[in-house]
């Protein structure tokens, strides 16, 4: 039975971490994300408080038994089942004033606490994360991996590509400090997705540092499917042109770049039944993802090589058909920023 922390008054002035976890079908991995932040060192006590969305597998039973095992792991509802519910729902009961978000696959380095913490007191950033660092296991997830290490799998993101310490627009996961989230109305329930990105446009706007370092790394499990992939990348796409919507002036050349490719690759393939020069437009592209992809995974093999084309290609017409198609509208929701912390109820965007 999931824990009641409702009476649980939070205490930000206590010195420790708070590691907060959305968990919907996480099954899988959970019970090893938990044990990778249970094991670390850290400048003060850790708490984990898994926030619990209507799974289909067995994740509430390894969630209870992880709970059981370790007083340090709590469990809260999360009915909608949906992650910027679940982090709000695990923010209202979070005792300390430095909170951590991780995903129930996702693997901390062996020092990310300790770290973060040192980070974020040296810099005085309201948020500070590291390297979102995929690593697959079937053929197909790791061409995912290498493509989104890539600079032609994701454009010039750092959380993915790594690079020097500094300011960032936004970071994956992120280790906040409290009163910033807080001040900001926490995660606004209405983005299913990029919902970091939009809060950490947010904190920057009201003046807050947003700091990457790549001495902080998460292990990610990439999608193992072209149908999963696609879906992935399609909603990414989708809701990045929500938050430009939103946030007029957030959006830059990298985003626009996928629905760029879409509409050329369509536009010469339709084009070319009339006028055939067109046709060089999609084979320009074709030649791209091929020769591109080739040499961004000549280390990984002949499996991972043949799939790299098809893999790049899904990414960026399902990004770009995303954003084009978008029709989400936040003024048909109900729920807005500064009112997601007083009713608790699947990164960076890509």
């Amino acid at each position: 039975m999931t824990e009641d922390l409702t009476d649980r008054a939070p205490a930000v002035s206590s010195t420790g971490i708070s590691v907060v976890m959305p968990i919907l079908n996480e099954e899988r991995h959970l019970a090893h994300a938990v044990e990778a932040v249970l094991r670390q060192p850290a400048p003060g006590p850790v708490e984990v408080i898994l926030s619990i969305g209507p799974s289909t597998d067995g994740t509430h039973e390894v969630a209870e038994q992880l709970a059981a095992a370790d007083g340090r792991v709590h469990l809260v509802d999360n009915p909608s089942g949906r992650t910027p519910d679940a982090l709000n729902a695990a923010l209202a009961v979070a005792s300390y004033d430095v909170v951590v978000r991780v995903d129930g696959h996702g693997i901390l380095s062996p020092d990310y606490l300790e770290t973060a913490a040192r980070v974020l007191q040296e810099t005085g950033a309201a948020n500070v994360g590291g390297i979102m660092d995929a690593v697959g296991v079937t053929p197909f997830e790791r061409t995912v991996a290498t493509a989104m290490k890539s600079r032609l799998g994701v454009g010039g993101a750092r959380f993915k590509l790594g690079g020097e310490a500094g300011e960032a627009e936004t970071v994956y996961l992120g280790v906040f400090r409290r009163e910033w989230l807080r001040r900001v109305g926490g995660y606004d329930s209405r983005f299913s997705r990029a919902q970091d990105w939009e809060m950490n446009y947010r904190i920057r706007q009201a003046g807050g540092l947003v700091w990457f370092t790549p001495q902080l790394r998460v292990e990610y499990r990439p999608r193992g499917s072209f149908r999963a992939l696609g879906r992935q990348y399609r909603d990414y796409g989708r809701w990045r042109r929500v938050v430009a919507r939103q946030h007029r002036g957030s959006i830059n050349l990298r985003y626009l770049a996928p629905p760029t490719a879409l509409v050329a690759v369509t536009g010469g393939l339709l084009g070319g039944l009339v006028w055939q020069p067109l046709w060089l437009v999609p084979a320009a592209y074709a030649a791209a993802v091929t020769v591109g992809g080739v040499a961004i995974s000549r280390a990984d093999g002949p499996a991972v090589m043949a799939r790299m084309p098809a893999v790049l290609a899904t990414m960026h017409m399902t990004w770009g058909w995303g954003f084009l198609t978008s029709r989400v509208r936040l003024e048909e929701l109900d729920v807005l920023p500064g009112e997601v912390q007083q009713a608790p109820s699947d990164g960076a965007v890509a």
